[in-house]
This record gives structure tokens, C-alpha cells and sequence, in this order.
């Protein structure tokens, strides 16, 4: 479900952050929509500040189970068990009762039966409730005269050899540059520049497609060469290609990148303008993106540009161009 908050701050950048601490959220999992623009004021009159709505998706809340009419003691006492009082004969109820009879004198006593010698003895029958066995109800099966067959022996089931352990994937293996190239001199120089920031990286360059030469940083604690988003790599990245081409005949273009972070950075990007692509298709409204790079740019306008009855176009200036998707019909 989607939720919006609309806040004010200076600056369009200060309501945006205003926004994301009082939501607790990331840049990445909101959309902005400008409401108004800071106006500066004259003498301290007609100013008025930056004012945003920020668009957020909130979880459906839960239905609550219906509480029940009982209290505790009702659930928990068990209703007594009614006793059924005996019903008393109609005879009864009609006939008035009899009068105490005297007692009389006492009855002779009978002769009793002769009882039959323990020798020979009745059969017991069988009482009626009891059940009956199953071997003296139905009557035994005739057992067939062929003799069984001898059950086949299962086939026996191959072997099934133990997988082999996962191994760690190989270091990739870099050839050294030749002497004099230009991929030793783009080695030289960033390696000069990282031993002056502190770094131990090693950096190895090489000529890949179109002529474009691409750098890898190889080492430990490559973080801080990334920085927020790839500011610092792209810094490096834009001395490296301006030493290159100060003194260079033909421009040449170089790519640093570590730990793929070039490679990662392109798939999240993609992903975010789909996301960003499918809320605009949903409200059909225009949303407005954080202040990206030219290459970054590029990658979210080409991703989108296939997509039905959504457009882009940049607006702003540098550092804080942006990129705008809108809803077309």
C-alpha cells in the first residue's frame, strides 16, 4: 500500500532528507515529487521554503482476530452435568398404595433339584453380547495347491559416486605490461596516486573492446577507493583519463573499476529505473530521480527507453542533474 508525507526544508535536498529521517528509509525505496520551489526573500519578506512529496510503500496492516463474548471464567468453567431425576411408573402415580402386609409365619423350605454329577458336563454356550472371532464366523480359505513363486531379487542399484567439493575460484591472473606501453604508463600513474592516498592496491590495466582501456584495483579494503556510490573510483577514474590525454595525440579512454563494483552498480540501476518505471505506470505521474552522473544517466534512459507509455529527459545542472520518467499516452 502506498503512503505519502509531504515536508518543507531550504533546499528541495534538505525536505528529501527531512523526509527519509522521519521515515527511517533510503533514498532507493522512495519516490520524490517536487510541490514547490524554495523562494529566497527580500528583507526577510515573501520567502517561502522547498516543498516535496515523498511516496513510500507501507505493508497492509493485519486484520485483528475477533475477540470472543466469553470472559476467562466462562471459558475455563465447565457447565455441571445434568442428572435425570428417575421417572417414576404410571402405576404408580394411579394406584394408592398398599397397606404393610403382617408378617406371617415362615414358609417351609422346598426340596432343592438334584444336581447332575461334576463327570458330566454341559457345553458352554456362548454369550450373546460377546463377540464373535473372525476365525469362527467365516470359515477357513482353501489354501491353493500351487506352490508360490520365489520373489525375484532386486537389481541392484549403481553406485552413486560422492560429489566432489565446490573449490574456490581462481584468482584471475593479469600479464604484466610491456615496457613503454600505455598500459604501463596508466599502471605507473595510479599506482604513484594510491601509494599517496594510502592504498596498497595494485592496479592492472589492458586494452579491451573499442579501445578502451580497462583498469583493475586488485588488494584488501578497496571500500574507501569506492566511496558513497563510486564518487571516490570515478575521481580516479578522471585524473587517470586527464593524465592520459594531456600530452596523448589521439584521445584514449580508460575504465577503473574494483571489485566489479562498475558491473554491480549497472545491474542496480537497471533494476531501480524498473521499479521507478512500473510506480510512474501505476499513478501516472512523473517521478523524479536522485542527482546521478552522465554515465549513470545514460544507463537509466537506455534502460527505459523500449518501455510503452513511459518517457526521459535529464533537467537541472551538474552535479545535481537528474533524471525525470514520465507517463506518456
Amino acid at each position: 500500500m502506498e503512503k505519502h508525507i509531504i515536508t518543507t526544508g531550504k533546499t528541495i535536498d534538505l525536505a528529501i532528507e527531512a523526509a527519509l529521517a522521519q521515515l527511517g528509509l533510503d533514498r532507493d525505496s522512495v519516490s520524490v515529487q517536487v510541490l514547490a520551489q524554495a523562494k529566497s526573500s527580500f528583507f526577510g519578506f515573501g520567502g517561502s521554503p522547498a516543498k516535496v512529496q515523498v511516496t513510500y510503500e507501507a505493508e497492509d496492516p493485519v486484520p485483528e482476530a475477533p475477540k470472543t463474548a466469553l470472559s476467562s471464567a466462562s471459558r475455563t468453567k465447565k457447565p455441571a452435568p445434568a442428572v435425570a431425576k428417575p421417572s417414576k411408573p404410571a402405576a404408580e402415580s394411579t394406584k394408592p398404595k398398599a397397606e404393610p402386609v403382617k408378617p406371617s409365619e415362615p414358609p417351609k423350605p422346598k426340596a432343592e433339584p438334584v444336581k447332575p454329577p461334576k463327570s458330566v458336563a454341559e457345553p458352554a454356550k456362548p454369550k450373546a453380547d460377546a463377540p464373535v472371532r473372525r476365525s469362527e464366523a467365516a470359515p477357513e480359505r482353501p489354501k491353493s495347491e500351487a506352490p508360490k513363486q520365489p520373489r525375484q531379487p532386486r537389481e541392484a542399484q549403481p553406485v552413486r559416486e560422492p560429489r566432489e567439493p565446490m573449490q574456490p575460484k581462481a584468482p584471475k591472473v593479469y600479464a604484466p605490461a610491456e615496457p613503454g606501453s600505455t598500459e604501463e604508463r596508466i599502471e605507473q600513474f595510479l599506482k604513484g596516486l594510491l601509494e599517496r592516498m594510502g592504498s596498497q592496491a595494485v592496479p592492472h590495466a589492458w586494452k579491451g573492446e573499442n579501445d578502451i582501456y580497462q583498469v583493475a584495483l586488485i588488494g584488501e579494503d578497496l571500500g574507501f577507493l569506492i566511496g558513497h556510490r563510486g564518487e571516490t573510483l570515478d575521481a580516479i577514474q578522471h585524473l587517470c583519463n586527464y593524465v592520459m590525454n594531456r600530452d596523448a595525440e589521439r584521445r584514449l579512454r580508460v575504465n577503473v573499476d574494483a571489485e566489479s563494483y562498475r558491473e554491480k552498480r549497472m545491474e542496480s540501476l537497471r533494476r531501480y529505473a524498473r521499479k521507478k518505471a512500473q510506480q510512474v505506470l501505476k499513478a501516472r505521474r512523473r517521478v523524479t530521480l536522485e542527482p546521478m552522473n552522465a554515465y549513470e544517466r545514460h544507463i537509466i534512459h537506455a534502460t527505459l527507453q523500449d518501455m510503452e507509455n513511459i518517457t526521459t529527459h535529464s533537467t537541472g545542472t551538474e552535479p545535481n542533474r537528474r533524471v525525470v520518467i514520465e507517463y506518456v499516452r
